[in-house]
């Protein structure tokens, strides 16, 4: 679940991977840069060119080359999909939680709308052949719903999708938020809608008390699934604790893994994270309280874990964290502190 993006002024800048950091005597005098404040990045690349995606009004997006220096790229929707208030009467505009797959020659924007702490939600997707805007045939098409949540009815919520295909090349959506957790689901070869039959499976799972009112999404603070194959196995990572609540969010992530897509998803002790389980991965600190809502991408050889994180100098405020993803000697995933703190954003207007 997300909130608004905003954009603040803060000081200094570093190389991507913490390598190089400047001082903050170095920059005393000299103008002050920009970071990107985002919630729930996401990421691809075209023509060279890296695209960043994120929750905010018509979602918005980023340009750039070096995974540093971002270009404000504007909107992908100029107003709303004409379908959001028949789903979510309170939806205030901004649209939550993106996802972004490329297949086929072919660019999936999967997003989310619905209303804070609530199921009244849906997926959505709008497909595009280039993610460049200057490009002739830039045109964003809408394909409507994929995935909808209606309170009393379903007991999960249609929130924060991810795409990833199976060892056949056919899509599968992970997605949820909260209630009964963290679900799986077939999309059909259009990648538009649920495939037929019908084919679910549950991910993830914390404690939910049995006689809660079905539409409220009680304490199991679980949500953004993003699963990524490595080796033999898929990674399944999770954001548990609190989100969007500044200096005093909980957002940390976990992970489990498995040798089929469906799972069980097990963690370092061979809990399955339906039961509960998942190993951390990376948790905030003092300086930044809570951080999560990663996805997980493969650049020119190079795995990077790409999240938001809550700066406690700034009053909580949501920043962009891009940092390397290293794997340990039995294949699990880990991050280097020095890394993903070392990293901060520029923004160009």
């Amino acid at each position: 679940m997300s909130k608004p993006n905003s954009l603040i002024t803060v000081a200094g800048k570093s190389l991507l991977g913490g390598a190089l950091l400047l001082s903050a005597a170095l920059f005393s005098g000299l103008a002050q840069s920009e970071q990107v404040s985002i919630h729930d990045p996401v990421m691809a690349k075209d023509k060279g060119q890296y695209f960043l995606y994120s929750t905010g009004p018509g979602i918005t997006f980023y340009q750039s080359s070096d995974l540093t220096n971002w270009r404000l790229g504007g909107r992908v929707f100029a107003t709303e999909p004409d379908w959001a208030k028949t789903v979510s009467p309170s939806f205030d505009g901004h649209i939550w939680a993106p996802d972004i797959f490329q297949h086929q020659g072919k660019f999936y924007l999967y997003y989310s709308i619905s209303a804070f702490g609530k199921n009244t939600s849906a997926i959505g997707v709008t497909v595009n052949t280039t993610l460049d805007p200057k490009d002739p045939n830039y045109q964003w098409v809408d394909q409507g719903i994929v995935l909808q949540s209606v309170p009393q009815r379903d007991l999960w919520n249609a929130i924060d999708p991810a795409i990833i295909l199976d060892e056949q090349g056919e899509a599968w959506m992970s997605f949820g938020s909260f209630w009964s957790g963290l679900k799986l689901v077939k999309l059909d070869q259009n990648l538009t809608r649920i495939a037929q039959p019908e084919q679910w499976h549950t991910l993830a799972k914390a404690e939910r008390p049995a006689f809660l009112d079905d539409a409220e999404p009680g304490p199991a603070e679980l949500e953004a699934p993003f699963i990524y194959k490595k080796g033999d196995y898929y990674y399944l990572f999770v954001s548990y604790g609190k989100c969007c609540r500044g200096k005093d969010s909980t957002y940390h992530m976990v992970v489990g893994r498995s040798k089929t897509l469906a799972g069980p998803y097990l963690d370092k002790n061979g809990k399955d994270l339906a039961m509960g389980g998942g190993s951390l991965l990376l948790k905030g600190n003092s300086d930044w309280p809570g951080l999560g809502h990663n996805s997980v991408y493969d650049f020119n050889g190079k795995d990077y874990l790409v999240f938001h994180a809550y700066e406690m100098a700034d009053n909580g405020l949501q920043k962009l964290k891009i940092t390397a993803l290293n794997w340990d000697k039995n294949g699990w995933p880990q991050v280097d502190d020095k890394d993903w703190l070392g990293y901060q954003s520029s923004l160009i207007r």
